[in-house]
């Protein structure tokens, strides 16, 4: 649909002058052309066209302006367009004249006149006439001529337009978008307002245009500024490399291992637990052992699970983190919670692993339950080839944050609610038949059911079925399986994922779905008993077939869990689900599939000999081999109140009127039989007859959803494209990158607008569902701040700052294709099946989407009626490995997808100049389509192929070299390049010329998208066929034969294409591809072939001059050292070896080694040779080092050879004598010293003063060293000051400071210095990871700014990261003025590297390089050896090229020694013996080797023939051990120059297995520069802990240094100061001995000279700090850090009394309330030792008095503040685990029961290193000093030694709630193993030192111990006066009774009178 504008004429118009109009409609403007000296009348004629995607609204508005070069007239047309004019059933033109408006909306007299007409949407409107939808011919024509297509539309044929017409689109073509462009007067501000529609970004294009319009009197460049420039055309030509991947990754199984370390858990819910926990990965599960009676249990355990599966079965694994109370053998115990997620959540987050995070707990079971505890651990996710950097465990300082570290990814929220998933599954269609004919056969014979049909059943699986929300576990799988009598398989499987289905932000989503179809793709439909492609149907690896759609619909509810009729369980429910009616979906529509194959070439030749036929299916339509009968196909129903469709095809109702003449699908083509193209490929002949398929399909209309996912699929393959463009500028150096990439965002922020004008459209489809309108909402949001941030980063890109931006930018594309992916489907996906033989070989698999056609551009899907190449693969496994190298077949494929009612256009992308071949019943129906098309125009090119050289190819013989050659592929025809024997480098240059090339369609339609060339690099081996190598792919050039052949465009330059080996890259190829069209005159107006064909290689054509690249002439140096670790050849020893040296043809030999065992060393040092090389240096060709054994009667074998690929780090540039000399520099530097010190200078000349002074506070330092930036810098530090200061902190005295405690020498020892390090370390990740962007940020900005002068960039930054490192090597822990104020013990420390020292050092490759030598394949099943396995040795040596002549002066410095060429100064390689000590402190996480999970490792040590097994030293159960070993070793290099650090595990029986090792080459850190031999401690001292290590001192260092590096120096002066060179060092000039006495003493002087030896000029380069380093073990293992030297404590505590205990028990007479108080007490990790008071009786009060001592001995480990115990694990151990546990006291009151289990009635924990201080009376003892809801004073015992008062017990109440159930009064203290000998003490009240018995009150005892006590207690106290008045009661009740009792005796004897 469209709106269209005829303007013809404005009249009225005032003056005269140039006019031009502007006409606006939804934000897009179209401007006519200018008419110059116009009168009142402008006589425009022009059409303008808009394709519009949504129906036209009454309220829209047309607005067009005038403009007058000095005047702005605005017009707004207000009217009603001709909306729905359909129901008018005419109107579908309106004529219009109207006035104009002026700035001030006053009406003024000039009117223009137009016509509007306005095409509906799909055709509703009333009649057309033919030149209107068909096109006119005759337009076309004309149409050709001017070469114009609708910049809208491309390709397609324009609606009415008058030749004159422009769309200010066709200047998009390769122009810069140039921004800060004003137009002077052309546009008046005052019409900025009134444009209220577009975005800003098109209106400046537009003003672009104007301005190219207008002329070109305007120069872009000199008004755009440098600083703002933005190019959006590609300016590397990496278009012409299509990417095309071949091999599928997807399903292919892999490595990956998942570790998991379970800490501790808190808070568990519940009293008096045994909890355990159990780890589960899939189906996998593994527990930790039990711990007693604890809530708070500390395990510290690392679990191991190994997997080798596809990544698709891995991510859905779920782990599961539960917690079990009291497990034992004979029960399961109970689940107290669980924590599940899955195995992609984790592998996801940065570094793949979450680190020290709290799960939460939770019982799925009772939802209404709060959280159940927190468990704290580790999980690791590691792939094959992933690195995981452990991060450094932290000490329990940081009391660990729980809220804050909980274990959940970015964004969710720590409080997930309980939710419930409904999955309503409505109905399937398209179901394959699953009962195979033979099956069916058996069944008719037993059962006689004859029924071919499916029974499905959908099966719904997700990691809870009533899960927290939000769920930690991505997707769910939705399979259709099929029940059958003997196993039940799987149809088709969808997963849904549920990041995709939601939105977790503020205006987020919950999941939703539907009722929507989703397709489910898997094998092909063909029966055979056993289907070999079962695991695709299970949803592993790209499906190759449909098998079935599903028709579903999801919901979530977030459940109450406060409302009673919840139901607690989590058990799947399933009920009937409420029908929905048909087109909920979408209403159903007929779609139209067109598809016309114009070459099908390289078929693989196993398919050669059959005919061959293509077949297309989308669904289940077109599959014809299916035997499938049609689907129902529902005509259009009418709906009331729906009009009358009217088919837009002519003549329609003639050929749909009747089923008979319908047009039946054509779905494959013709077959026919392959002809050979050459040995490995064969081509379809189809010439000029092109065969055609067609299809129709019903699908539910759900384009809109397509449409949207399009615009942001372009967006994202436009930003693709220019990110790829500014890497390829970056990696090339082209110049301005930034330019480019500022176009990249200015066309992202274009893009983003757009869509949001463009998406939110049809917004009242009934069948739009809840996820529809939110996935709008949300999507429309995002871009819309993408857009933004787009336009905000464009203006921060600047030249230093690329890089980090473009990383940025992949963010915006992963989150574009992640919008993009529509999650419910509509129409399914194409499928292209190749069939030979009625079986089905290869296919290729279309998304539908891209295939979508739609009037707007945007809109129109990428391959639609474009001609797209398809590589055919072979289906499922068959396609892994190197099956799925060979291509199967190669396809050009035209496609159109759309409804049949548009389908007018469909052929309107294909090349020009064919005539439809049309099946019989269509013959005359404009509309019908072809079956074939037959081309009458072509055109004849001739293809040059300059193929200069490859590089870096795969080494395909088992020499470990390849013999290439190379074999281009173009249309049907295919050469070859020579053969070049034994090199992986070949430079063949040599030009391929095909000729005789016939290209259908127009010239320019080539030029603008030509065929693609296929290259592949094939291995020659003498016998059986050439192995293929590689494969790539390249565009040419196009030139047509009315084009000039002059730059810029030609000749083409060569180029690097990336050759690929399935998914691996495999080398890079150089060359150059131009197609040149054969005009009317034949080959004559081609450019001569010059140049001679080289005689010496046969009729071979060299690369013309113009492309080959220019060379000069160069001299590499190579140095000779050795070779290393050389392996066996054909199972001989290298015994005579040598090295040959290759690079462009030319070479040198090295001396050949006599004896190989004895000394592996070369005599000859250094040898050169001369080769001429391109001056571009990325064109320069690799150099091979090849290692050759000379064997008896001149014999050669090949050891292994190495390509350097890259010459660039070996070349020498000498130095620009014409930069400004460094004095200068220093003089300015100079200036800046002057100035801070405050006065002049009085130095001598060219002296720079560096002062240190070892013990500096840090945060001074730091701003210090960062004047050192530069090469030459001036550090000054009053020492004086410093000393006050430290004065002033000892005579505070330790009542203020009580942290800052000197530290006592005597306490102090290595591993003091080495946990101080180690804190300092991870001080120092920590600051790097927060403040890591802002250094960036400065540093760039520093290096651009900064006092450089002459230093060159690579200088530059490598000053810069030194600066880095230094302020990492300062020391102490408060690392900068950012450090946090922790105050800390004064400890010298050392430097911790958290890896190896090589990487920190460039493997100390300062200028003898360590080059791998790799052997060749040896079979085919290598492909996947890793390069680690094919390294057959190491050869040592360097290079050294440059350009020749050198300029005179290098060659004349002093001591110049002409035998050594560049490598002067270099130490002789004779024999050297020396001794190596090797400390090994501990090793972290190895891998567990017995399966207990855990290992007994040891050390093993091995250096040329010493081997040394420190086997009994082996420590018992542990993963982490720390060994704390030294090692001497006596050595001679070169022939023992490797070490080997290994762990082994100890086994009883058997060998022992090894678990990892690490490599150290110590010859490199022997001759390196940085003197790695012993590191340079930062403080010199001649005793303690600290003492000196090097046998030479720091003068005696500094003297050798000078003296190699020809330095002036060491000049020691007076008070401390040392010249070296031209800079003076100071520092302190006295040092103590043991005895306290002070002697002077020049070493820390020259300590401090070399601790900064890099800034010395010329030789200065850092040195080795006195360090640790961390070394992976190789095996599967990873590196971390962890422990020190034990100490024995005793732990006393006495526990004095308790108050306010809860009375449990009631009164057996009385009823009273009473407790029969104990306490007890243990050491966190020693349940078993615990020690319980005795029990203070019937306790009325809750007050208990106790006087009891427990004794609690320990070792520990101050360091890491742990407790270190060893036991057996259980009864059938061997021998003892160490456990390292944190010193935490627990103490507990109970009540003593005599019959049943003593109940338990509070408790509280200390940690013995921080906790709260003890209330001084009962009554100030509170609740909140547990809860830490107060602040309370921490003290620690190890530092206070002793403190007595009152603590808090408390439990839990029925609500989960703390509350308080009593305290204690206690006292603690600690004392060293040696001092609790000297006064001992006894347990309990015992003697030495017993303390008094507690003073209880008597009724303490219980009644039946002591009756007579009870008794009178009972009387005498409480119930004296209740016994009174029952007394008095009973006798006066006696007496009555008396009375009553004697009354009738005495009235007997009254009355008788006796």
């Amino acid at each position: 649909m469209a709106l269209i504008v005829h303007l013809k004429t404005v009249s009225e118009l005032r003056g005269r002058g140039d006019r031009i109009a502007k006409v606006t409609f939804r934000g897009q403007s179209f401007y006519s052309r200018v008419l110059e000296n116009c009168e009142d009348v402008a006589d425009f004629d022009e059409t303008f066209r808009w394709p519009v995607a949504s129906s036209i609204d009454k309220n829209e508005v047309l607005e067009i302006q005038i403009f007058n070069y000095s005047k702005v007239f605005s017009n707004k047309v207000d009217r009603d367009l001709p909306h729905g004019a359909a129901e008018g059933g005419g109107g579908e033109i309106a004529e219009v004249t109207d006035t104009l408006m002026d700035d001030t909306n006053a009406i003024i007299k000039t009117s223009p006149s137009m016509e509007v007409r306005y095409q509906a949407i799909d055709g509703s409107v009333g009649p057309w006439d033919d030149g209107d939808f068909l096109g006119d011919e005759s337009l076309q024509e004309e149409e050709k001529d001017s070469q114009e297509t609708d910049g809208l539309l491309p390709g397609s044929r324009p609606s009415t337009r008058t030749p004159g017409e422009k769309s200010f689109h066709e200047q998009r073509a390769g122009r810069s978008v140039f921004s800060a462009m004003k137009l002077g007067k052309t546009r008046s501000h005052k019409e900025e307002p009134q444009r209220q529609d577009g975005p800003a970004v098109l209106e400046m294009e537009d003003l672009d245009h104007l301005a190219i319009r207008l002329g070109d009197g305007l120069d872009p460049d000199s008004v755009s500024l440098a600083s703002v420039t933005a190019l959006t055309s590609n300016v590397s030509n990496k278009r012409s490399k299509p990417d095309i991947k071949m091999e599928p990754s997807a399903g292919r199984p892999m490595d990956y291992q998942v570790s998991i370390t379970v800490i501790e858990a808190r808070q568990l819910v519940g009293l008096n637990m045994d909890p355990v926990v159990c780890v589960e990965v899939g189906d996998d599960k593994k527990y930790t052992s039990m711990k007693e009676s604890t809530n708070c249990p500390y395990y510290n355990e690392y679990f191991v699970f190994d997997f080798h599966v596809s990544p698709d079965v891995m991510f859905d694994k779920i782990i599961k983190i539960s917690v079990i109370h009291s497990k034992n053998l004979l029960r399961s115990g109970t689940l107290v919670g669980s924590f599940k997620m899955d195995v992609g959540t984790v592998y996801s987050q940065p570094e793949h692993q979450f680190h020290h995070k709290w799960a939460i707990l939770s019982d799925p079971d009772d939802i209404s339950a709060g959280l159940k505890g927190y468990v704290k651990c580790d999980v690791a996710v590691v792939g094959k080839g992933d690195n995981i950097k452990t991060p450094h465990k932290a000490n329990e300082t940081d009391e660990d944050d729980i809220e804050g570290n909980l274990l959940l990814p970015e964004g969710v929220p720590p409080e997930r609610q309980w939710a419930r998933f409904y999955v309503k599954i409505y109905r399937a269609e398209g179901l394959p038949r699953m009962n195979t004919s033979l099956m069916a056969n058996v069944k008719k014979a037993f059962i006689g059911e004859n029924k071919d049909l499916v029974d499905p059943y959908v099966q719904v699986f997700f990691a809870g079925q009533k899960d927290l929300f939000p769920p930690l576990c991505k997707r769910m799988k939705v399979q259709i399986r099929d029940s059958d009598k003997v196993n039940d398989v799987a149809i088709g499987t969808h997963f849904i994922d549920l990041r995709k289905i939601s939105n977790d932000g503020d205006k987020g989503f919950l999941p939703t779905l539907g009722p929507a179809w989703v397709n489910m793709y898997g094998s092909t439909r063909n029966y055979t008993l056993l289907d070999e492609h079962q695991d695709l149907n299970e949803g592993l690896g790209e499906g190759v077939s449909f098998r079935a759609r599903l028709m579903l619909g999801l919901a979530v509810e977030i459940l109450d869990t406060s409302n009673p009729e919840l139901t607690s369980s989590t058990e799947v429910q399933v009920e009937q689900a409420t029908p929905v009616s048909e087109s909920c979906t979408g209403r159903m529509e007929e779609f139209f599939l067109f598809g016309a194959f114009l070459e099908a070439s390289m078929i693989d030749r196993k398919n050669g000999d059959k005919p061959i036929t293509f077949e297309v299916t989308i669904g289940n339509y077109g599959n014809e081999v299916d035997g499938m009968s049609r689907p129902p196909r529902p005509r259009p129903r009418k709906e009331p109140g729906d009009e009358e469709e009217v088919d837009l095809i002519q003549n329609s109702s003639d050929d749909e009127g009747d089923e008979a003449g319908d047009l039946a699908s054509v779905s494959s083509t013709p077959p026919m039989r392959p002809q050979i193209t050459d040995r490995n490929y064969f081509h379809l002949p189809y010439l000029d007859r092109k065969p055609c398929i067609y299809i129709k399909s019903w699908w539910p209309d759900q384009r809109r959803r397509l449409y949207n996912a399009n615009i942001m699929d372009h967006i994202a393959d436009k930003l693709e494209e220019g990110l790829n463009d500014v890497q390829e500028m970056i990696k090339t150096e082209k110049s301005y990158p930034e330019r480019r990439l500022r176009g990249v965002l200015e066309e992202l922020s274009c893009g983003c607008h757009r869509f949001l004008s463009l998406s939110d459209k049809d917004q009242g489809h009934s069948s739009r569902t809840r996820l529809d309108r939110e996935r709008l909402k949300s999507c429309m949001r995002e871009l819309e701040s993408m857009g933004q941030q787009a336009k905000s980063l464009r203006a921060q890109v600047k030249r230093h700052t690329v890089r980090d931006k473009l990383r940025l930018c992949q963010n915006f594309l992963q989150k574009l294709r992640f919008l993009a992916d529509e999650p419910q489907h509509s129409i399914p996906d194409v499928f292209i099946w190749m069939m030979s033989n009625n079986k089905r070989i290869a296919y290729a698999r279309v998304p539908s989407k891209d295939l979508l056609f739609s009037i707007v551009e945007e809109e129109l899907g990428k391959d639609c009626a474009k001609v797209k190449t398809l590589f055919l693969k072979l289906p499922g496994k068959r396609g892994f490995g190197s099956a799925g190298w060979t291509v199967q077949a190669k396809l050009e494929l035209y496609l159109w997808l759309g409804l049949s009612k548009q389908r007018k256009d469909f052929l309107c992308g294909l090349p020009c100049g064919f005539e439809e071949v049309k099946a019989a019943q269509g013959l005359g129906l404009h509309s019908f389509p072809p079956i074939s098309l037959v081309y009458t125009k072509k055109q004849a090119f001739q293809l040059r192929a300059h193929m200069y050289q490859a590089r870096s190819l795969f080494a395909a013989d088992s020499s470990g070299l390849s013999d290439p050659f190379a074999r281009v592929f173009f249309i049907n025809q295919s050469q070859c390049t020579e053969v070049l024997n034994e090199t992986l480098c070949p430079t063949w240059d040599q030009m391929l010329v095909f000729d005789n090339l016939e290209l259908y369609g127009e010239a320019h339609e080539l030029r603008d998208d030509p065929p693609i060339i296929v290259i592949e690099i094939y291995d020659q081996d003498s016998m059986g066929k050439a192995d293929f190598m590689g494969r790539t792919f390249a565009k040419p050039l196009v030139k047509t034969a009315d084009e000039a052949y002059c730059p810029p465009r030609f000749p083409p330059q060569l180029e690097y294409y990336q050759i690929y080996r399935g998914n691996a890259t495999a080398g890079d190829l150089l060359a150059a591809f131009e197609l040149l069209q054969i005009g009317p005159s034949g080959k004559a107006d081609l450019p001569p072939i010059n140049g001679p064909v080289d005689m010496d290689r046969g009729p071979i054509m060299p690369v013309p001059v113009g492309i080959r690249p220019v060379l000069s002439k160069y001299r590499v140096e190579v140095l000779f050292w050795g070779l290393r670790d050389l392996k066996r050849v054909n199972l001989a020893q290298v015994d005579r070896p040598r090295v040959d040296i290759e690079c462009a043809g030319k070479g040198v030999q090295s001396s050949l080694i006599h004896n190989y065992k004895k000394n592996p060393n070369f005599n000859t040092l250094v040898k050169w040779f001369e080769v001429d090389l391109p001056e571009n240096e990325l064109l320069h060709p690799p150099l091979n080092i090849r290692v050759v054994d000379c064997r008896a009667f001149g014999r050669y074998t090949l050891v292994g050879s190495h390509a350097v690929s890259s010459l660039r780090r070996f070349i020498y540039r000498p130095p620009d004598r014409s930069a400004p000399n460094w004095n200068t520099t220093v003089r300015l530097l100079r200036g800046c010293h002057r100035l801070r010190n405050g006065g002049p200078s009085s130095r001598l000349t060219g002296e720079v003063v560096v002062s240190m002074e070892p013990e500096v506070p840090i945060k001074k330092l730091e701003t210090l060293v960062k004047l050192d930036a530069t090469s030459d810098a001036v550090v000054k530090v009053d020492v004086a000051e410093d000393e006050k200061e430290r004065k002033k902190k000892k005579k505070k005295g330790p009542s203020e400071e009580p942290e800052e405690e000197e530290p006592d020498e005597s306490m102090l020892d290595w591993w003091s210095k080495y946990f101080a390090s180690i804190d300092t370390m991870k001080e120092q990740l920590r600051q790097h990871e927060t403040s890591g962007l802002d250094l960036e940020e400065k540093e760039e900005v520093e290096n651009s700014e900064g006092l450089k002068g002459p230093m060159k960039s690579k200088e530059k930054s490598r000053t810069a990261k030194e600066e880095k490192k230094k302020k990492n090597q300062s020391p102490g822990p408060g690392q900068g003025p950012e450090a946090p104020e922790k105050k800390k013990a004064k400890i010298d420390e050392l430097k911790v590297y958290p890896k190896e020292l090589e990487s920190e050092f460039d493997n100390f490759e300062d200028w003898l390089h360590t080059f791998n030598l790799l052997r060749g394949k040896t079979g085919d099943d290598e492909d996947g050896s890793t390069e680690e396995e094919r390294i057959v040795g190491r050869f040592k040596g360097s290079l050294c090229v440059y350009k020749v002549p050198l300029p005179e002066d290098v060659s004349r410095e002093a001591g110049y020694d002409p035998t050594y060429g560049m490598f002067q100064g270099i130490p002789s390689n004779d024999p050297i013996n020396v001794l190596v000590r090797i400390y090994v402190v501990r090793a972290t996480d190895l891998h567990p080797a017995d399966i207990n999970g855990k290992a007994d490792p040891y050390i093993a040590i091995k250096l040329g023939k010493t081997d040394i097994r420190d086997k009994e030293n082996y420590i018992s159960k542990q993963l982490n051990p720390v060994f704390g070993k030294s090692f001497d070793i006596e050595a001679s290099f070169p022939m023992e120059s490797m070490l080997t650090v290994a762990v082994y595990d100890w086994d009883l029986v058997g060998t022992d297995d090894l678990i990892g090792e690490t490599k150290i080459d110590l010859e490199n850190r022997f001759y390196s520069k940085h003197r790695a031999t012993c590191g340079i401690a930062q403080t010199y001292s001649i005793h303690g802990y600290n003492i000196w290590r090097d046998p030479m001192k720091p003068s005696q260092i500094l003297t050798r240094l000078c003296k190699e590096g020809k330095v002036d120096g060491p000049h020691f002066g007076p008070h401390g100061r040392v010249k070296v060179a031209n800079r003076v060092f100071t520092g302190p000039s006295e040092i103590e001995d043991e005895n306290g006495q002070r002697k002077p003493t020049d070493e820390h002087v020259a300590l401090s000279a070399l601790r900064h030896w890099e800034d010395i000029p010329r030789v200065g380069c850092r040195l080795v700090p006195e360090h640790v380093e961390t070394r992976p073990l190789l095996n599967p293992d990873k590196p971390g850090i962890e422990q020190g030297r034990l100490e024995l404590y005793e732990l006393r505590v006495i526990v004095w009394n308790t108050d306010e205990v809860v009375l449990e028990d009631d009164d057996f007479f009385t009823g009273e309330k009473s407790s029969d108080i104990f306490v007890r007490g243990w050491l966190k990790g020693q349940q078993e030792d615990k020690q319980d008071t005795d029990v203070h009786y019937h306790s009325l009060t809750g007050e208990g008095n106790f006087n009891w001592r427990y004794l609690f001995p320990f070792d520990y480990l101050a360091a890491e503040e742990k407790i270190v115990m060893s036991k057996k694990e259980s009864m059938f151990s061997w021998d003892e685990t160490e456990y390292k546990i944190p010193a935490r006291l627990t103490l507990q009151i109970w009540d003593a029961d005599h019959f049943s289990a003593d109940d338990f009635l509070g408790a509280i924990e200390l940690d013995l290193n921080r906790f709260p201080r003890g209330a001084k009376t009962a009554k100030q003892c509170t609740m909140e000093m547990a809860t830490g809801e107060v602040d309370v004073p921490l003290v620690s015992i190890f530092k206070q030694k002793r403190v007595k008062g009152w603590w808090p017990l408390l439990a839990r109440n029925e609500n989960d709630e703390f509350e308080l159930t009593g305290k204690v009064e206690a006292e603690l203290h600690l004392l060293t193993a040696e001092e609790a000998e000297k006064n001992p003490v006894g347990l309990a009240r015992n003697e030495p030192d017993p303390l008094e018995k507690p003073n209880r009150p008597d009724t303490a005892f219980v009644w039946f111990l002591n009756p007579l006590k009870s008794i009178k207690y009972l009387i005498c106290t409480r119930y004296k006066w209740l016994i009174i008045k029952i007394v008095l009661a009973l006798l006066g009740l006696l007496m009555l009774a008396l009375f009553l009792y004697s009354l009738p005796g005495y009235m007997v004897k009254k009355l008788l009178g006796a």
